[in-house]
């Protein structure tokens, strides 16, 4: 892991530039109702032609579709290919993130703190263990939870969304793959500077190769909007695992009309992403920026 000093520069360089509204692509579909929204994105493999990635879904009753396969050629529809869940059934599933030096092993997370432990198999998934956040703030609710290798280790990180007044609470910590444990958690806490009314602070979160954070914040007023979303670069993981805040957020880009509640940088510098929405019931939408 590069010095702290040295990632907040890369923060800076980056960011050298004037905020955009819908920077990037156009938004494209990739469910038509409620429960075909995207919640959590991780990408599969990813070439110059073609994205393949995981969604998950925010669904809660048995039947309802809780992960798919997407595979995407820009210029082209997307194909969404919905995979079987073998093992115990998750409920309101809001993140997923691959599993660092293991492929085809993934870590999705639901809204109340439990997680699990996946494998990417032919037409399916299998739960391989499951495990609960170290316990939080009185109502925390999460959306957004990551995993990052660093150095001989594996740190987590994973924030409740917050709501309006209330921020949202950011939370690190060592995670153990093999038993699904975690070290002591650290916390902070982070206000979005926009969307402004109906915030959910962080809908989700990413970091970069060299610890930059990067989340998604949502404005969600009910089922039929209108939404709004930004995503903002916050702060610096660094050795600890600490993270600490940027004095202000700057904001890369924002995004009328859409709640962002799954986001993924693309190469390790982070200048790219795939980003994910869920809609309502206005569905689920795609873009890369």
């Amino acid at each position: 892991m590069r010095r702290m000093l040295v990632g907040l520069l890369a923060v800076a360089g980056v960011l050298a530039f004037t905020p955009v509204a819908g920077a990037g692509s156009s938004w494209v579909q990739v469910g038509a109702d409620i429960r075909s929204g995207v919640s959590g994105v991780a990408v599969v493999e990813r070439s110059d032609r073609r994205i393949d990635a995981l969604v998950v879904r925010d669904n809660k009753k048995p039947g309802e579709n809780r992960i798919a396969r997407l595979t995407w050629r820009p210029g082209r529809a997307p194909a969404v290919e919905p995979l079987a869940w073998r093992g115990e059934l998750p409920v309101d599933l809001e993140s997923i993130d691959p599993v660092p030096g293991r492929p085809g092993e993934y870590v999705t997370l639901a809204s109340g703190g439990k997680g699990f432990h996946i494998k990417l198999e032919s037409g399916a998934v299998s739960v391989l263990g499951t495990f609960t956040l170290p316990a939080g703030q009185p109502g925390d609710d999460y959306e957004s939870f990551a995993l990052v290798a660093q150095r001989d280790r594996t740190v987590a990180l994973w924030a409740d969304r917050g709501q309006d007044a209330r921020p949202s609470t950011l939370y690190s910590a060592e995670f153990d793959v093999d038993d699904l444990t975690f070290g002591p958690a650290r916390s902070v806490t982070f206000r979005a500077p926009s969307p402004a009314t109906h915030v959910r602070h962080i809908s989700d979160l990413d970091v970069t190769a060299n610890g930059r954070l990067v989340v998604s914040s949502a404005s969600d007023p009910g089922d039929d909007g209108p939404f709004a979303s930004a995503v903002h670069v916050i702060g610096q993981l660094a050795d600890g695992p600490e993270v600490t805040l940027l004095d202000k957020p700057r904001t890369m880009a924002t995004y009328p009309g859409r709640k962002i509640e799954a986001l993924t940088l693309l190469g390790r510098s982070g200048d790219s992403m795939l980003l994910g929405t869920d809609d309502e019931n206005l569905g689920g939408w795609v873009r890369l920026s």
